[in-house]
């Protein structure tokens, strides 16, 4: 399976720090039946083997939404799971190192925040990158900021779908229009919404207007 520009429309990351009354996989299938387009699987935490087993029971379920399943930073995790792709930061191994690893067929996601990053990393194969942190987050408080202008150029550098990430939620999807981001990433507007299935289809409503106006 590879990434397309609509996988980039909701892009969903766990955040199992977020208090929740409901198991990681259950908040997951709410996001999944609200409509996000792409699911990341964050764990900084867990052994590998918690990993591994939470990776596998994630995915069965992506799988059973027909919604791409992603890994953060852990190959290994990526490949044993079964999962349809990895994201890897510019600290993390080389793209090209990657794509050895996993073969022709994985999804490779690249966090960037220049247009010589972005540019590396299609080179280097990148199927996707994810642009940020466009505003403040309490996710990744030491995040670097990626001003919109550079996002705009940053999508004008590349052919691969880009998604935007950092801070954002439903009151600043539409701050996006005219930059030529493909969608956004979503860490805590969704995973600590009330009702987590309610809020994905606002905010995958408001994303596809968001892109939309950019293509009218």
């Amino acid at each position: 399976m590879k990434c397309s520009k609509n996988t980039m429309l909701l892009y969903a990351v766990t955040n199992s720090k977020l208090e929740s009354n409901e198991p990681l996989i259950k908040q997951c299938e709410s996001a999944l039946k609200g409509g996000i387009t792409c699911l990341q699987l964050r764990e900084k935490e867990l052994d590998e083997e918690s990993f591994l087993a939470e990776a596998i029971e994630i995915n069965k379920l992506c799988k059973k939404y027909h919604v791409p399943f992603i890994i953060n930073d852990n190959v290994d995790v990526a490949i044993k799971s079964g999962a349809d792709g990895v994201h890897v930061g510019q600290s993390d191994m080389e793209v090209s190192e990657v794509r050895k690893l996993v073969g022709d067929n994985m999804i490779i996601g690249v966090s960037a925040h220049t247009v010589e990053e972005a540019k590396l990393a299609e080179a280097g194969g990148a199927d996707y990158l994810g642009v940020g942190a466009i505003y403040a987050t309490t996710t990744k408080p030491d995040a670097t900021y990626v001003p919109l202008g550079e996002l705009k150029k940053i999508c004008k550098s590349v052919k691969i779908p880009v998604v935007a990430i950092g801070g954002m939620d439903k009151n600043t999807i539409s701050k996006l229009s005219g930059t030529g981001v493909d969608g956004v990433a979503m860490v805590s507007a969704i995973f600590a919404a009330d009702n987590i299935e309610q809020e994905c289809r606002k905010l995958l409503r408001l994303s596809k207007d968001m892109v939309f106006d950019m293509e009218r």
